[in-house]
């Protein structure tokens, strides 16, 4: 079947009375699956149930789109979410009705929270049987209302295709995140007698881009005229400069025509090459002490594609003080180049809001930009980057080896092939460890829980961005904790020949937890000492190899071997239960005010 795409859709607004006569004849679940063709959809992760068979049927029968099938359908959601940052795509799940659906809302309110775009299809009873408590019957939409971006219930075969067109369209359109459609079983198995307008049919255009940044053009002239005249302006750049194909380049002209250091939030990292002079790496509760310094001194605060999370920003009122006093005497202040009208002024008040696409908004303001050398401010950002950078104490033969070592010795040892490789994570201290101490110069090269930090992300994220990217090495960084809590998908990384490697990180621990208990709670580990079963085995039970290193000296081979495995691979490191991620900013405190264990800030290079 050809149908028309976006490119004839004005046409088709001025004559709303053409009919679709293709559909007819076909069940509702043949529709949605000409439809996901139409949307270019090649794979779909899901796991079956009678309310949503008769989809599942036709997607069997065609074999034109790939079913990955997870253990849960939380795997499922997981996998569609490192799918579309991977592939730049929307990811598609399908889960069933009742528990299948419920199971889907933490993947949901992840990529809600991380800015995913996910269309999710949910099987339910049929129509005449909702509200009558019926098996597996759940109130889907209520339920997923407030962790997506829309969603509906779709109650006529005719309705469709529309709202698969406005499923892709709000996933994709403004920031990216969730969708989801609950199918009543009805609907799905139901034959279309009728022919449905055309315009239902059509794949609905974007909003164009360049009124956007006309009806912005003399904020930005505003905003330009600070950063020129700034003394310590910084770039805090987040994820929404990935969201545009051009994002990470317009960035790098901006550094390098105007001298301004560049920070990042967890979700930005890749966005600018760490490896560059400019570059203060991430900042935030464990983010390094330069850049936490540096935006507290910075008078201009250029924010893009970034949202001011609590995180980032520790005590509000202590944040960035001397862009505040700037903006108060009108020599400088808080950018903020931001998406969404309402995270402008939501946690914190901004001298210059410019809306709209981060990169289009970029591209236009860069032409005003005055070339600056700034070489007093670059020597002092070097001066704190050369006296504070990430340290720990090194790993000492016959003791447990300390976690930071093994993630620079995977940095050391995949430098030279760092743009054929994606980087996964769990959630917890591996996950910071790895932003921490990887050095980040690729885009879209690490695929993280940020937002709502889900445990057990990790490995299907994984298993989402090998099938998307499947000419890329992709590593699964992960805690023995957070592992534990989807390991179950190692069976679907057999099934299907998955070529992940995973990275584990084993101090049997919830160690995030546990370093709060050390430091707030007197070192009470209630609830976060873990058993497990034997990583190696469970992964040699799972047809994956299994490794493990319990000695520092033995490292870099390991890692040699496990990135040289051609093969799914699991590589288990026994590390120091004990250590700490470091530095780190304590609820209340202000950026300056960060933990350092034996080391201190000196005052003096706070107050200059």
């Amino acid at each position: 079947m050809k149908l028309s795409t976006a490119s004839s859709f004005q046409t088709y607004q001025e004559n709303e009375e053409n009919e679709e006569n293709s559909f007819i004849g076909m069940t509702g679940a043949e529709i949605i699956h000409e439809m996901l063709k139409l949307h270019n959809v090649k794979h779909i992760f899901g796991y079956s149930g009678s309310a949503i068979l008769s989809l599942m049927d036709v997607i069997f029968k065609n074999k034109q789109i790939d079913f990955i099938v997870p253990r849960h359908e939380q795997g499922a959601g997981h996998m569609a979410e490192g799918y579309a940052r991977a592939s730049g795509k929307v990811g598609v799940a399908i889960v069933t009705s009742g528990p299948g659906a419920t199971n889907i809302i933490t993947p949901l309110q992840d990529a809600y929270s991380d800015g995913i775009p996910m269309v999710v299809f949910s099987g339910q009873v049929p129509s005449t049987s909702i509200g009558s408590d019926a098996f597996q019957e759940a109130d889907v939409v209520g339920i997923s209302r407030s962790c997506t971006k829309w969603n509906c219930m779709v109650k006529d075969i005719n309705e469709l295709p529309k709202r698969i067109n406005e499923a892709f369209y709000i996933a994709t359109s403004g920031r990216p995140g969730p969708v989801l459609i609950d199918l009543p079983k009805d609907i799905t198995s139901s034959i279309l007698k009728k022919p449905i307008n055309e315009m239902n049919v059509r794949i609905p255009t974007i909003k164009s881009l360049t009124q956007i940044r006309e009806n912005n053009i003399n904020i930005i002239e505003r905003a330009s005229k600070l950063i020129n005249n700034a003394k310590r302006p910084l770039i805090y750049a987040g994820a929404g400069l990935l969201n545009h194909p051009d994002g990470p380049k317009i960035l790098n002209e901006l550094v390098e025509k105007a001298n301004i250091p560049v920070t990042t939030t967890l979700q930005g990292l890749g966005v600018y090459d760490e490896n560059k002079p400019l570059a203060l790496h991430m900042l935030g509760m464990h983010g390094s002490v330069y850049a936490n310094l540096s935006i507290q001194k910075a008078d201009v605060i250029i924010a893009l594609g970034a949202r001011f999370d609590d995180r980032v920003t520790g005590n509000i009122e202590k944040f960035a003080p001397m862009a505040k006093k700037a903006a108060l005497e009108n020599r400088g202040g808080i950018i903020h180049f931001e998406i969404m009208e309402k995270n402008i002024n939501k946690v914190i008040n901004t001298t210059e809001a410019i809306t709209g696409d981060v990169t289009e908004n970029l591209k236009t303001m860069l032409p005003m930009i005055k070339r600056k050398k700034r070489t007093e401010w670059i020597n002092t950002i070097n001066y704190l980057k050369k006296k504070y950078p990430f340290s720990y104490q090194k790993s000492e033969p016959g003791k447990p080896i300390k976690p930071q070592e093994v993630i620079e010795e995977l940095n050391r040892q995949l430098e030279e092939k760092k743009n054929d490789v994606i980087i996964c994570t769990g959630v917890g201290q591996h996950q910071m460890w790895t932003a921490q101490y990887y050095r980040w110069k690729t885009p879209h090269s690490l695929i993280s829980s940020g937002g709502l930090g889900t445990m057990g992300f990790g490995l299907p994220s994984c298993i989402g961005a090998k099938i998307a990217k499947p000419e890329k090495m992709v590593i699964d960084i992960d805690g023995d904790s957070s592992f534990s809590m989807t390991l179950s998908e190692l069976a679907s990384v057999s099934q299907y020949h998955i070529g992940v490697k995973i990275l584990l990180l084993n101090n049997h621990y919830q160690g995030m937890v546990k370093q709060w208990q050390d430091l707030f709670f007197d070192e009470r580990h209630s609830g976060t000492k873990m058993i497990h079963p034997d990583f190696v085995k469970v992964a040699e039970a799972m047809n994956l190899k299994g490794m493990r290193c319990t000695d520092i000296n033995d490292l870099p081979d390991k890692i040699k071997e496990f990135i040289e495995t051609d093969k799914p691979v699991l590589l288990e490191i026994c590390v120091e239960k004990d250590e700490h991620v470091l530095p780190m900013v304590p609820t209340g405190n202000g950026l300056d005010e960060m933990e350092l264990g034996s080391r201190s800030i000196d005052k003096e290079d706070i107050m200059m």
